[in-house]
């Protein structure tokens, strides 16, 4: 990671702590970003800050709750006022691609159930058309050969996601597959073809669940908003 593309992190993320007001039910997002976000908002429920969370991952929960961040399943909860996650890359539409972390699948459950989602991004997530960043795509173990085979006859160049030299597992006990695509032209075309896929769970494809972008360029940063009719 390069100096520039690490300080606008920890701007852009110590800046979308501040988005957060008293009282409040917090989605957390997962991801690099996400960490010096979290990191912040740890400082401000210290100094008196009263909010309740909830985690996007097992990772996330670890890493807020070691911060004296107080945190909620989310079956206990029924909405959440604000969500702030990264991306791996979003367009001028703010539909985004995510997962990159393995942590899709959580992060659009807690997205669907936010009256806001703001994702936070450097300078370098902020792109004009979805798809040099591979699609993550998570599938049920279960006959994960075949599943990927279909991917491959659909003409969807398609990678198991390994770890370690294993099969990467996800908190949900699945695997996710790498569509590395180049190029996505129609978004919403590709996340339904896809949905109808046997044997996938999620894709990592978020259409729809974005309402602001915090983004951090030219050592400042900008608050998007989406704008009526996209």
């Amino acid at each position: 990671m390069h100096e520039k593309q690490l300080m606008e992190k920890q701007l852009v993320g110590a800046r979308a702590a501040e988005l957060v007001e008293d009282g409040m039910v917090v989605g957390l997002g997962t991801g690099s970003t996400a960490y010096y976000m979290i990191q912040r908002l740890a400082e401000r429920v210290r100094a008196g800050l009263d909010i309740a969370c909830v985690a996007t991952s097992r990772q996330t929960h670890e890493l807020a709750a070691s911060l004296g961040i107080r945190i909620l399943d989310v079956n206990q909860v029924e909405a959440i006022d604000l969500t702030i996650d990264g991306a791996d890359e979003i367009d001028e539409h703010f539909n985004a691609i995510k997962g990159g972390g393995g942590a899709l699948l959580r992060e659009k459950i807690v997205a669907s159930l936010s009256r806001k989602v703001v994702i936070i991004a450097d300078s370098t997530k902020r792109v004009k058309q979805l798809g040099k960043f591979p699609l993550p795509v998570e599938i049920v173990a279960f006959a994960h050969k075949h599943t990927l085979k279909k991917f491959e006859q659909a003409g969807y160049p398609a990678k198991i996601r390994e770890k370690d030299g294993t099969l990467f597992v996800t908190d949900g006990g699945n695997h996710i597959v790498d569509l590395h695509l180049g190029r996505i032209d129609d978004p919403e075309g590709l996340a339904e073809t896809i949905d109808r896929m046997t044997g996938v769970v999620d894709h990592g494809l978020f259409i729809d669940l974005v309402h602001e972008v915090l983004l951090a360029e030219d050592g400042d940063v900008r608050l998007l908003k989406k704008t009526d009719g996209e």
